[in-house]
């Protein structure tokens, strides 16, 4: 029996209308809350099914970050609710503004036990920045703008609402009059105390040897045209964190690099360790001094004076007593450009070329040093000779995204940069597993014009093979290269650094991954040699289609992480 519903009478019409009002094209959600994905066209809403909850927030997240809007997921009530926990955390961390969407028990059925009944506020409290339960149609437009206003104002994160799917069949109320669209990023831009720019200004200007590390901020606030502008005119040299990598033009004869927990021989950075210990001013934008980025809290030279540029308060000086500049990145680096174009920067422009000799030097050597290993066509392909390749196809507008662990440093220390707003996807908020895959499917559907390359490793592509069938089903062409070195990398090499063995969880069996892929409708190939790479990555960039390569990769390969350095064969 069928029943034709009038969804423009509907709570659930009223909803996604609100949605749509701040700019929400496209939803990620499985069938619930049924009555919102069905009334949502009406209200020029698509839905983009996942196959599981944890992959459609990674979803949401990617496209969050590269469409600037804000991203939304939906769920059901009790156990699929559960697993949006793991992406909202890294959306927590990351600063990325996600709106999730739960449905709730029947109203009539609150605190007895229902199906699937769970307390959500409890369960979402440590992952969101607002997390409310919308009980009544006259207040829905209050609650829908209160969430995106948390998600995108001040520090983006993650913002909750939920809904009773009773409620969304009520009759709705009047379409609501409000115009206002809070739906992109940053929602509000404040500037830093203007006292507070002039005092960093003469700070930089009277450096002896000043250095940049931006962070993720520089993206999430759109802030790299000013950063490369500063960059120029003061000639101040630039390094990133892994989710600020992109900020700039790493082909900028004053730009470092990625500066981190993977300075060890090996690294694009290693030689320009003097750079950060020889700084006397070291200016963090949206940088969150965390562990990997300071190298457990030893990297940046703890006699240097700190300048700190942040929209959240509570990272400033929070591990490096700062001049605190608390405002919004793009408008704060432009304060800052001003301030400095009236000072004597004389002795920063003498000293440049002997910067830009430095870095050169260090690049160079690098490049040199990684030679045999990345232009190596037989044996086990190494992973620093299949990011050179896939180098040499991408262009500046391509966008490359990482699952967590060795995947995001590969990317970040062996693909370029080549204009200042090139993005590279990593989940370096929490840094889980499976993220990898369902972050490009988002970002590809956020800029249908642009490439996206996805580089997992085994383990953590195991997390989701389901959302392969995802990628055929949106028809979204992305090239996935998943590397399968047979064992959990970084837990095998960690473990064999610390306790002399491995727990047995760290080995794999043989599994066909490719042929998992081609099952699914996908292209797919395996491969084991770089000439079979070379082919492979040919055909995947000249592909209007999905293409999956599943490359086997040397298993003592390790990303040059300082932890690993000595204790390990040199393998350059």
């Amino acid at each position: 029996m069928s029943t034709n519903i009038n969804w423009n009478s509907t709570v659930a019409l009223r909803l996604a209308q609100a949605f749509a009002r701040h700019g929400v094209e496209l939803t990620f959600g499985q069938s619930l809350p049924s009555a919102f994905h069905l009334a949502s066209p009406h209200a020029g809403i698509r839905q983009m099914p996942y196959r599981q909850e944890n992959s459609g927030g990674a979803m949401a997240d990617g496209y969050a970050r590269i469409s600037r809007k804000v991203g939304v997921v939906t769920a059901q009530n009790g156990p699929a609710a559960t697993l949006l926990v793991a992406p909202l955390a890294e959306a927590l961390k990351a600063s990325v503004p996600v709106i999730a969407l739960v449905q709730e028990v029947d109203r009539s059925t609150t605190d007895k036990n229902a199906f699937q009944e769970l307390d959500h506020i409890k369960l979402f409290d440590g992952v969101a920045k607002f997390v409310r339960r919308i009980e009544r149609a006259d207040r829905l437009e209050d609650y829908v703008d209160m969430a995106f206003t948390a998600a995108t104002s001040g520090r983006p994160g993650p913002a909750v609402l939920m809904v009773a799917p009773d409620l969304l069949m009520e009759k709705g109320p009047a379409l609501s009059p409000r115009k206002s669209n809070l739906g992109t990023f940053p929602l509000n831009r404040t500037v830093a105390d203007p006292e507070a720019v002039a005092r960093a200004a003469a700070l930089i200007a009277e450096a002896r040897a000043p250095l940049i590390v931006a962070g993720g901020g520089i993206h999430l606030s759109d802030a790299s045209a000013e950063l490369a502008a500063l960059q120029e005119s003061a000639h101040i040299p630039v390094a990133t964190t892994v989710m600020g990598k992109g900020s700039v033009d790493e082909n900028h004869l004053l730009s470092l690099g990625c500066v981190g927990n993977f300075m060890a021989p090996g690294s694009r950075t290693h030689g320009m360790r003097s750079l950060v210990d020889d700084a006397d001013v070291m200016v963090l934008i949206g940088n969150r001094t965390n562990q990997n980025g300071t190298d457990n809290w030893k990297l940046y030279p703890p006699a240097a004076r700190y300048i700190h540029i942040d929209v959240d308060p509570m990272e400033i000086g929070r591990n490096y007593e700062a001049l605190r500049l608390q405002g919004d990145a793009k408008l704060t680096i432009a304060a800052l450009s001003r301030a400095l174009s009236g000072l004597d920067l004389s002795f920063r422009k003498t000293r440049r070329a002997q910067v830009e000799t430095q870095i050169k030097a260090a690049v160079d050597d690098w490049r040199s040093k990684i030679a045999a290993i990345s232009t190596r066509l037989d044996g086990p392909v190494r992973p620093e000779q299949l990011m050179a390749e896939v180098e040499k196809r991408m262009k500046p507008t391509d966008i490359a995204v990482a699952d967590a662990s060795y995947s995001s440093t590969w990317i970040t220390n062996f693909l370029t940069s080549h204009r200042p707003g090139q993005r590279f996807l990593t989940p370096r908020g929490l840094a889980g597993l499976g993220w990898g895959v369902p972050m490009a499917i988002g970002a590809k559907i956020a800029a249908p014009e642009s490439r996206v390359i996805c580089v997992a490793g085994d383990g953590g592509f195991a997390h989701n093979w389901a959302e392969l069938e995802t990628v055929r089903r949106l028809g979204t062409p992305i090239i996935i290269l998943m590397l399968n070195n047979g064992i959990l990398g970084y837990q095998t090499h960690a473990e064999d650094l610390k306790f002399g063995e491995h727990t047995n969880a760290c080995d794999f069996t043989d599994v066909d991954h490719a042929g998992i892929a081609r099952c699914c409708g996908l292209n797919a190939r395996r491969v084991s040699t770089g000439s079979e790479v070379q082919k492979a990555l040919d055909e995947a960039f000249a592909s209007d289609t999905a293409s999956f390569i599943e490359v086997i990769t040397d298993p003592e390969a390790r990303p040059p992480y300082t932890i690993f350095a000595d204790h390990f064969r040199e393998m350059f």
